[in-house]
């Protein structure tokens, strides 16, 4: 089994800062409702230009109930493919930054994207396009209800803070988002591609994980 070491080894982080945990028993939620609704309407979506193009949606995966819930861009071709965010290389970047905080995809947390179809050629997401599809995330996080929103990378943050700021200027802050906390920081496939920020990620998880058991 792969230690914890290894996976920020791999991440390219260290050395290892261990976080005191601090149990912290989750209220049971209400059970969800609309989730059969949504999950018909998302396929079937014509409202932008995006569902001529696209392969399949990308609806969202994971505990419907969860306490933390990661929010990206927009599918990239692997996810167009396989309907599912976050695979391929970025995808295992974000699965080994959730284990280094004791997390693991589909349980306790929930991995949305501001888009459910792919722009073509994996170019940044219209005004329109975001405009259309963002009632979609608003409508997930309702029915989640999630203790801490993480939005990962400009789009997500922007789009969620209705803010035009750079990710930069964001980070190391908790925002609201409807009442629910949120913090910022880089998306994984820019972190492929500017690997001195994965430092900066990690002390946005640290962060992250430290203001979740204050929640």
């Amino acid at each position: 089994m792969t230690s914890r070491h290894d996976r920020l080894a791999e991440m390219g982080l260290a050395p290892v800062w261990r976080l005191r945990q601090r149990p912290s028993p989750a209220a049971e939620k209400p059970s969800a409702r609309g989730w059969v609704e949504l999950k018909q309407a998302v396929p079937g979506c014509t409202a932008c230009g995006l569902h001529k193009s696209r392969t399949q949606t990308v609806f969202g995966v994971g505990d419907e109930q969860a306490d933390w819930m990661l929010v990206g861009e927009a599918p990239g071709a692997e996810e167009d493919r396989l309907g599912e965010p976050f695979v391929g290389q970025a995808g295992k970047l974000l699965d080994n930054m959730l284990a280094a905080i004791d997390l693991k995809r589909g349980e306790n947390v929930y991995i949305a994207n501001v888009l459910k179809c792919r722009p073509p050629a994996n170019r940044n997401p219209e005004a329109d396009e975001v405009a259309k599809c963002t009632p979609f995330l608003k409508e997930q996080i309702s029915l989640i209800k999630p203790k801490l929103i993480i939005a990962m990378g400009r789009f997500a943050a922007q789009t969620l803070l209705a803010s035009d700021a750079s990710i930069a200027s964001l980070r190391g802050r908790v925002y609201r988002y409807e009442g629910v906390p949120l913090i910022v920081t880089y998306h994984p496939a820019y972190l492929l591609r500017s690997l001195p920020d994965k430092a900066k990620s990690w002390a946005d998880l640290v962060f992250a994980k430290k203001t979740m058991q204050t929640l």
